[in-house]
């Protein structure tokens, strides 16, 4: 799932979906709904929404009104996302060799999570899988100017935790998440997950809204 460097680090960084918690499908799930109950007229496939990974929701539907030539109301879209991945949320289970690497430089080392989530998503998210607890720092979107891949999430995690960025060593499932880590000065870790998720297909999931 990982491949740790040669060399040492101080403090590590993890990101929350896709690293720590196996949540990408939920996320999935609830952006194909929102996108349905808002009339987005193209398919929010697995692979557009990957290469999105890291991104707020509000600047993903900014970056889709420009790609496929819409109108959707990014804070609208995001506020139902939020509802949507919510109710999933005891769904999620933990990406157990994360977690278990997590536990073992947690009793020795400085650990923070930076996640481009929301903050009580993000931490409900971690009580969930059970590692809330493990982590005294945690940055969010919300705490900087500039979102992944823009370094500024790592950089403040690193300056919380009282260690110099080139001491860290930041665990992603995103490019864009690897790029900020570089971008930041810092050690990175690419975490692959071991199986894809097929796309959710929006006129279902409008189906499955239309029924509550």
């Amino acid at each position: 799932m990982f491949e740790l460097p040669s060399r040492a680090y101080s403090a590590f960084i993890f990101d929350c979906d896709g690293t720590l918690a196996d949540s990408m499908p939920q996320h999935h799930a609830a952006w194909c709904a929102a996108l349905a109950a808002h009339g987005a007229p193209f398919e929010f496939g697995w692979d557009l929404f990957m290469r999105r990974a890291g991104k707020t929701v509000e600047l993903t539907v900014e970056e889709l009104n420009r790609e496929f030539g819409t109108n959707l109301d990014p804070r609208a879209i995001s506020r139902l996302h939020r509802e949507e991945f919510a109710r999933r949320i005891p769904e999620i289970r933990p990406l157990e060799p994360v977690v278990a690497y997590l536990r073992g430089v947690a009793a020795k080392s400085p650990v923070s999570v930076a996640s481009g989530g929301e903050r009580d998503l993000v931490t409900r998210t971690l009580a969930a899988i059970g590692v809330l607890d493990l982590v005294p720092v945690i940055v969010t979107a919300a705490d900087v100017r500039n979102g992944k891949p823009a370094p500024d999430m790592f950089l403040l995690a690193a300056e919380r935790m009282g260690v110099a960025p080139e001491e860290c060593l930041v665990f992603e499932d995103s490019l864009l998440g690897i790029e900020a880590a570089h971008r930041a000065g810092m050690g990175a870790v690419l975490v692959r997950r071991e199986r894809s998720e097929p796309a959710v297909s929006q006129a279902s999931r409008v189906g499955e809204l239309e029924g509550q």
